[in-house]
């Protein structure tokens, strides 16, 4: 005998299976088929009393524990939290982190976080002459250590910035101020560097340079050049100068709008005070000087 009500209290939520009746589902209109002319049923004797049809309650659902939607809502709301939403403040802080240029027709993206520290190493130097000509200053003691773990990330994404910046700054003809003083051999560029760098300057850039000025050179920076030189063309040859002091310098150009790194200028002092020295030694040591004081 089917009992009477359902123990909703019960711990294990009971399942109830529901037995569908035998359909024949074929297309003809043989006995037993839903399209037989025994089951379609006139108007007439269609007699429903909707009073008396039993509807179940909510014991008598399908197989239902309570279960799968609670944890269907726990995974969508746990898929939500795991997406962030990105917020107008972050956005332009993604854009102050990251600036897009156009170089050779080219979409490129410079990481300005880790060029930060030696952003410093490119400058402008103000004007010369009549016009627009500009003095640009690349100072070698701001490049990066060549013991960074991303060297290579670090100078691929300042060799962008360098380039981006030296086509904002130029509007006419230029010169370019390259400050080798104070310069580990570490945090030297190397020759590929150097050699890319030229390569991926604008020919307007190229055009347009006037001079390049290499203050305090080293043996190093020449040799580097002296190896360089069959990729460069001799108009770019001639535009090298060698300048052994700022007073050089100041004779050369203005320097009212140029940033000497302080290391630089104390190299310069030092420089100018060993010279000194290295000629009142020479005087003293030549006889000629001696024996003049000695009369």
């Amino acid at each position: 005998e089917p009992p009477n009500s359902l123990d909703l209290d019960s711990t294990h939520p009971r399942k109830i299976k529901l037995t569908a009746p035998n359909i024949n589902l074929s297309l003809d209109q043989s006995e037993g088929s839903v399209l037989s002319d025994d089951n379609l049923d006139s108007p007439d004797e269609i007699d429903i009393n909707v009073d008396e049809l039993e509807t179940p309650d909510e014991a008598d659902s399908f197989e239902y524990t309570g279960h799968e939607d609670s944890t269907g809502n726990k995974d969508s709301g746990q898929e939500s939290e795991s997406i962030p939403e990105y917020t107008a403040e972050e956005e332009r802080e993604d854009n102050r982190l990251w600036r897009t240029v156009v170089i050779g027709e080219q979409e490129q993206r410079i990481d300005m976080k880790v060029i930060e520290p030696y952003r410093r190493v490119i400058s402008h130097g103000g004007y010369y002459g009549d016009g627009l000509n500009a003095i640009i200053v690349f100072a070698a003691c701001f490049l990066p250590d060549s013991s960074r773990a991303d060297y290579h990330y670090v100078m691929e994404n300042l060799f962008l910035y360098v380039i981006s910046t030296l086509e904002l700054m130029v509007a006419e003809d230029y010169m370019i101020v390259y400050l080798n003083g104070a310069t580990p051999r570490r945090k030297m560029p190397g020759l590929g560097w150097m050699k890319k760098c030229y390569q991926m300057i604008d020919r307007r850039l190229r055009k347009n340079l006037k001079s390049f000025i290499i203050v305090h050179p080293s043996w190093f920076i020449r040799t580097i050049l002296a190896v360089t030189r069959p990729f460069i063309s001799s108009k770019f040859s001639s535009k090298i100068k060698y300048v052994s002091s700022l007073a050089e310098l100041s004779g050369l150009i203005p320097m009212d709008c140029i940033h000497i790194p302080e290391s630089i200028i104390k190299l310069d002092e030092d420089l100018r005070e060993a010279s000194e020295a290295a000629k009142t030694s020479c005087l003293y040591n030549d006889p000629e000087m001696s024996s003049m004081e000695k009369e």
